[in-house]
């Protein structure tokens, strides 16, 4: 086998800062960075979102989905309401403002999914898809057993005994 230039981690990480770098420069016409036009997105997916349902979609973690969603709000895209059902939680909806850049910000994430796949056959794309699935299911697998390992080693030694 020849001799690869990166690993598969390397040119993940790459490939996402480059992506973030895309789409930063695209959308900074309009105020947004890098690591917001994920969360519009999102939103222009399934509106009404709450902020927990956004960390847990886009696999975020809470205080960077806050601070992201502050920026939002201050820049007049969303807007947030306490939920009826339970007060504790907030859904955040998009204002008319963020409606208006809508076919934008999916140009501009289209664009780069073709600048990711320039000269790939339909093959090679099924292929890479295959594979990036298969990454992502490993990745996801890993993070469950951990999480739930780090659970159990929270609990006090007698409950812990029970678990097991």
């Amino acid at each position: 086998m020849a001799e690869k230039k990166y690993t598969i981690p390397r040119w993940i990480s790459l490939l996402y800062r480059y992506g973030q770098m895309y789409m930063g420069d695209r959308l900074e016409k309009y105020g947004i960075g890098r690591g917001q036009f994920m969360f519009l997105n999102a939103l222009y997916w399934r509106d009404g979102l709450s902020q927990e349902e956004l960390s847990e979609h886009l696999c975020i973690d809470k205080g960077t989905t806050a601070r992201a969603l502050k920026k939002l709000e201050e820049q007049g895209y969303i807007y947030r309401e306490v939920r009826a059902e339970d007060r504790r939680y907030y859904s955040v909806y998009l204002t008319p403002r963020a409606m208006e850049i809508k076919d934008e910000v999916r140009a501009v994430i289209v664009s780069w999914r073709s600048v990711l796949t320039d000269g790939l056959s339909e093959e090679e794309l099924e292929i890479a898809l295959e594979l990036l699935d298969r990454m992502g299911a490993n990745a996801e697998r890993q993070m469950k057993l951990q999480w739930q390992q780090e659970e159990t080693d929270a609990l006090p030694s007698d409950e812990a005994t029970k678990e097991a």
